[in-house]
């Protein structure tokens, strides 16, 4: 796999030619920045940018005020490749946090270890309902420490308006959930986005990860899909490169407050 060309595809088709990842979402271009608009229940943010010394502090203002205009918080998705080179500081100067850092990491279907079975005991379910998204939300709590609204709003619509562009999973030790996952698929590109891959921490260490990626990857095949994309946590990244993904770049999300 070629890094650089596929790094450079992955910019074209699914940062500078984003398409919105809900229904109540829509892509805008502004100048030399690609962001989604969406509500306060969805995700807002910059998702590409062609920047420099020149004008990078204009575009930042720019997103500020339009964004707190709206009264929503934001994400600039920072990518470590992304011009001017100091656009990280110019952010944080900006009034941005910087979460932690991920890697975004691409695997080739054809080149991935596609036979990752759950453990004994653990059964994988598609998630199709509200009860399912119910338990895929419980997961995410557990697993992440973090409120699971904004995710179970997105996938509820997604699942409503276009079932086709998303698989995702739950993974149950008897009728207890402990995994979950999702896959987004961008109609038009080679790309499916793994996304909200996350185990109980009781769970963790048993290789139920791994057989979700390796269930979401089996589905990517049948639809046609050519790349897989991560943005991997320092955790999940040896996991990911034991089933044959590799690292391109980093991304590092900046959020802002109103």
């Amino acid at each position: 796999m070629d890094h650089a060309s596929i790094l450079a595809l992955y910019d074209r088709d699914m940062r500078e030619g984003a398409q919105p990842d809900s229904p109540d979402a829509r892509v805008e271009r502004i100048g030399r920045v690609v962001r989604q608009v969406s509500s306060a229940h969805g995700w807002n943010g910059v998702v590409w940018s062609d920047l420099d010394e020149t004008n990078a502090d204009a575009a930042i203002a720019e997103q500020i005020a339009h964004f707190t205009g709206l009264g929503h918080e934001f994400e600039w998705k920072l990518y470590g490749h992304d011009l001017p080179v100091d656009l990280g500081r110019r952010l944080r100067d900006a009034g941005f946090t910087a979460q932690p850092e991920e890697t975004l990491m691409i695997g080739e279907v054809a080149g991935l270890t596609l036979d990752a079975e759950p453990p004994e005991g653990i059964r994988v379910l598609p998630v199709t309902d509200t009860a399912g998204v119910d338990l895929v939300a419980e997961v995410h709590e557990k697993a992440f420490g973090t409120d699971s609204s904004r995710m179970r709003h997105q996938l509820l619509a997604r699942l409503a308006a276009d079932p086709d562009t998303v698989v995702a999973v739950v993974a149950l030790a008897g009728d207890t959930p402990v995994s979950a996952a999702r896959m987004e698929l961008v109609p038009g590109t080679r790309f499916a986005g793994l996304w909200g891959g996350g185990t109980v921490e009781a769970w963790r260490g048993r290789g139920i990860y791994r057989a979700l990626v390796a269930h979401r990857a089996r589905a990517a095949v049948d639809r046609g899909y050519r790349y897989l994309q991560v943005d991997a946590m320092s955790a999940s990244r040896p996991i990911l490169e034991r089933l044959g993904f590799a690292p391109l770049t980093t991304t590092t999300p900046h959020v802002y407050v109103p």
